[in-house]
């Protein structure tokens, strides 16, 4: 129905997580009808997500060393809140509920696979840093709840608070879908662990 290059396309945004074919097809379409400036620019961009890589202290997203959040040195460095990913950390910075630092675990613990997340480098920090409270911010499902126990029994022998988040979020969801005063309430109202 639609030219090979067209249709190649279609396949590369339906292969992206939430995007079925339809919603590609919509993409596809609408970057179609742009005019080349902006395609150019589309296109420059895309290309220039190479440049993007993990923020060597906290795993979060960055375009140099470190992220705009490990710089910035307004930040409250007694606090940190740990996240399975990058995209929860937008979330919780949206409420403007917390205002310390974050450590990316990079994923859950799965089927006892430990070294697909940060938890050896996020006791590192830990060791190395001022932080005094530890906000496990993983989220309400099976594995974000044995990943939580999991870096709770790994610092516990640390002098610090270990909290995980209220669950003012439904058990289930994820963190980078809650509005903001579910995060507000659930980073207010959270648990000593």
């Amino acid at each position: 129905m639609y030219p090979i290059s067209f249709q190649k396309l279609i396949n590369q945004f339906s292969a992206l997580p939430g995007i079925g074919p339809k919603m590609a097809e919509r993409l596809v379409l609408y970057i179609y009808k742009l005019d080349s400036e902006k395609i150019e620019q589309f296109i420059a961009d895309l290309h220039n997500i190479k440049n993007i890589k993990s923020c060597k202290s906290c795993f979060n997203i960055a375009q140099n060393e470190l992220c705009a959040i490990c710089m910035d040195k307004t930040r409250d460095s007694t606090q940190l809140c740990v996240v399975e990913e990058s995209l929860d950390i937008i979330p919780i910075e949206r409420s403007r509920a917390f205002h310390g630092f974050y450590h990316v675990l990079g994923g859950t613990i799965k089927k006892s696979n430990i070294e697909n997340i940060t938890a050896q480098q996020l006791v590192k920090r830990i060791e190395k840093s001022c932080f005094t409270d530890i906000i496990l911010a993983t989220n309400f499902t099976t594995e974000g709840d044995y990943t939580a126990m999991y870096i709770h029994k790994l610092i516990s022998s640390l002098d610090i608070k270990v909290f995980r988040i209220a669950r003012g979020l439904a058990t289930g969801s994820d963190i980078e879908y809650a509005d903001d005063m579910s995060i507000r309430s659930s980073l207010s109202n959270r648990e000593l662990l």
